[in-house]
């Protein structure tokens, strides 16, 4: 089965689509990778504007899966090293947005693309800072109550 981004020699619209769209958004602060088994990534480091946090640049990844666009591309902090209970799975990848937000709000297969995603993780950084510093995870989350219904 052919990769979602056809091939070296060929590439496919949608990953000139998304190579544009980081490039004007993003300029040269991220380069995009192909790991071994053809797999892709972006790799980006991004300077936070916040005092009092261990280091200001962050390196991160954001990792196409194999049936790209049809789930959205995986976010990941490479450094400094950050483990957190809130918003993170175990593999280290970001919890960017919920599902179930639909189309609209999540991910959206024919509109999104790994900008969106970029855009999402400098988000969820600067909220796990404020989260780190007050205690309170900035914006709506989902929390799971005990009888198995859910309240934002």
């Amino acid at each position: 089965m052919a990769a979602w981004w056809g091939t070296r020699a060929k590439v496919s619209a949608r990953l000139q689509l998304e190579v544009a769209a980081m490039r004007d958004t993003f300029r040269d602060t991220f380069r995009l990778v192909v790991a071994r088994g053809e797999n892709l990534y972006w790799e980006g480091e991004v300077d936070l504007n916040l005092t009092g946090i261990p280091q200001q640049r962050h390196l991160l990844h954001i990792v196409y899966p194999a049936n790209y666009p049809s789930r959205a591309a995986e976010a990941y902090v490479r450094d400094p090293k950050i483990v957190s209970r809130k918003h993170q799975f175990e593999d280290g990848q970001l919890c960017l947005f919920n599902p179930r937000d639909g189309k609209r709000y999540g991910w959206n297969p024919g509109r999104s693309t790994a900008v969106t995603v970029a855009g999402w993780s400098v988000q969820w950084l600067y909220a796990y800072y404020t989260w780190k510093a007050t205690g309170t995870w900035p914006g709506l989350e989902e929390r799971i109550q005990t009888n198995g219904s859910s309240r934002p």
